[in-house]
């Protein structure tokens, strides 16, 4: 097996190691050619993961039809709002019966579809050819080679089965779904929750008003997921309850670390510059609320961290806006 990972940010860097540490080969694209130059002479990606050596079984180019020539999996790592424009430019290089793998954990801003969607829509794929990557996938943790489990979900458990094959080695265990709907909102909505919780921590305020936050914000994903068809298991799963956890707790997440900077008073744009990287809670939090309105779910958090965002709520409101909702029963929510 031939992969291709398109992207060389600190994810796709991370699971290009991955499959190379299972043994197989893989070449990384990247962006700019300074990087993908480092990757193959150094083998290091300084900007996004100082201080470790990868894999030298790891090619890289900043060619993208030299990356995509012959691979029998195409494993797509770049930002979500830019996927649509990066395959449109892709078109005809990539290998007609490659598998798409998706890791990005967003939806699209102008249309409000899940990166499955963008791929099926934009590279004429079918679902069968497309499986998703999602769960408590922190890269720099991973990078490292710490063990950790993720979730493979596809419309076709073949394929699902396929790239965890691909991507399980002593210390990534793979499991596979066939839920793709429940896998791609939970991460694309903990994103949102984990934006909630770095506001909370920026303000000072503790671990009570944190786990409530988490706690009310898988509720909320779970709402949501369920009126668009997810099984409800999944979301208590790797790729719900797990990923939610992991991006709200720790400080490695891109989204929590950008939302600590609003909590400490930093506009959207001066936190943006702070960080350097794309935190994609914010540019998917209006699509994401557009989703909740079309099904008729409640999205409070969403719609509460999206006026941040967006000015029309100042950052030291959010927590009241929050609790002054109407109570009901917990169990009883939808």
């Amino acid at each position: 097996m031939t992969t291709a990972v398109m992207g060389a940010g600190s994810w796709g860097t991370t699971f290009a190691q991955v499959v190379a540490d299972a043994g197989h080969p893989v070449t990384l694209w990247a962006r700019r050619p300074e990087v993908a130059r480092e990757i193959a002479e150094e083998h290091t990606n300084a900007r996004y993961l100082p201080g470790l050596v990868l894999n030298k079984a790891i090619t890289a180019t900043a060619d993208p039809a030299a990356a995509l020539a012959g691979a029998d999996t195409v494993v797509l790592a770049v930002p979500a709002q830019s996927l649509r424009d990066n395959l449109e430019a892709w078109a005809g290089l990539i290998p007609a019966d490659a598998v798409l793998v998706s890791l990005m954990k967003g939806v699209e801003r102008s249309t409000g579809m899940r990166m499955s969607e963008v791929i099926a829509d934009a590279a004429g794929a079918s679902p069968e050819r497309i499986a998703v990557v999602s769960g408590p996938n922190l890269a720099r943790e991973i990078a490292d080679r710490q063990p950790t489990a993720t979730v493979v979900a596809s419309a076709s458990l073949a394929t699902a089965e396929a790239v965890a094959d691909l991507t399980a080695n002593a210390y990534f265990r793979p499991y596979t779904n066939a839920d793709v709907v429940g896998v791609e909102l939970g991460g694309a909505v903990k994103n949102i929750i984990a934006l909630s919780v770095g506001i909370a921590d920026g303000q000072g305020l503790g671990d009570n008003s944190k786990a409530s936050i988490i706690t009310r914000g898988l509720a909320e994903t779970s709402r949501l997921a369920m009126a668009m068809g997810a099984d409800a298991q999944t979301l208590s799963g790797l790729a719900g309850l797990g990923d939610l956890v992991a991006t709200c707790a720790s400080p490695l997440s891109r989204n929590r670390s950008f939302g600590r900077l609003l909590g400490e008073g930093l506009s959207v744009e001066e936190a943006t510059e702070r960080t350097r990287q794309v935190a994609e809670g914010v540019k998917s939090s209006p699509a994401v609320l557009a989703l909740g309105e079309a099904h008729g779910v409640e999205l409070p958090i969403t719609q509460a961290v999206s006026a941040v965002i967006d000015g029309t709520l100042d950052v030291g409101e959010l927590a009241g806006v929050l609790l002054s909702r109407k109570r009901k029963h917990e169990g009883l929510e939808r």
